[in-house]
């Protein structure tokens, strides 16, 4: 195997968690020139966490792993001076970036991952690029940073219950079960945050908890299912 073949994230929902929370805190700001470099320093950190994390699993390949960490680090630092020289105070996101980094990381070494406490911190990790493009966008620090930064990890909680309960936990109806009633909260809480049309987004998550969880579904269907939520989900932020 050659330093030269990329590397590259293989979990769709991945994606989805590095692009959506980030296209929200876009919508909530309106949308600035620096929102590019931002994103694309983002991004960048993104790509060059997975190898990272990869090289804790295997003792194969290390060299093409570092190789490519150390390309998509310094392209994200490269994008990142320009967010920092018009908005400093975006620096404040990193300490707790680095925290929820280090927590992902001792869930790796310990090969617990999967667990709920890591899926958790790697949602607010995803989450807090939304508060950070909500910041370039707005340049303040605000309720509605606050808003973006839960709406989003409301949203991919709910997917990462949903995704559990049609895969490896639909057999556990105590899952099952909190799965649902989580999907209820959601639905209650932007009531509760001042924002009662936001619920509209949680709906069709809703109705995905109560329809799906529980049965055995294929990846493609789950798949296309999530890609649809994270649309409407947008869509109705777009609205807010």
């Amino acid at each position: 195997m050659t330093v030269h073949k990329i590397v590259i994230p293989h979990e769709h929902g991945g994606w989805a968690m590095v692009s959506v929370p980030f296209a929200a805190g876009v919508m909530a700001s309106g949308p600035q020139w620096l929102h590019l470099p931002l994103f694309m320093a983002w991004l960048g950190l993104y790509l060059a966490a997975y190898p990272l994390l990869q090289s804790l699993k295997r003792k194969a390949d290390l060299r093409r792993l570092y190789t490519w960490a150390v390309i998509y680090g310094m392209a994200a630092v490269v994008c990142l001076v320009p967010p920092l020289i018009g908005h400093p105070s975006i620096l404040a996101f990193a300490p707790v970036l680095v925290i929820l980094l280090l927590v992902n990381i001792w869930h790796v070494r310990h090969k617990a991952e999967r667990s709920l406490t890591n899926d958790l911190c790697a949602m607010l990790m995803f989450s807090l690029g939304g508060a950070a493009a909500y910041l370039i966008g707005s340049g303040v620090w605000d309720y509605r940073m606050a808003i973006v930064l839960l709406f989003s990890f409301l949203h991919f909680t709910g997917s990462t219950f949903f995704v559990k309960s049609v895969f490896r936990e639909r057999n556990n109806k105590r899952w099952v079960t909190m799965t649902r009633l989580l999907h209820i909260f959601l639905l209650i809480i932007p009531v509760i945050a001042g924002y009662p049309w936001m619920s509209l987004a949680y709906i069709f998550s809703a109705v995905r908890a109560f329809v799906y969880a529980g049965r055995t579904l294929r990846p493609m269907k789950v798949g296309m299912i999530e890609i649809a939520g994270a649309m409407q989900f947008l869509i109705w932020f777009a609205l807010f």
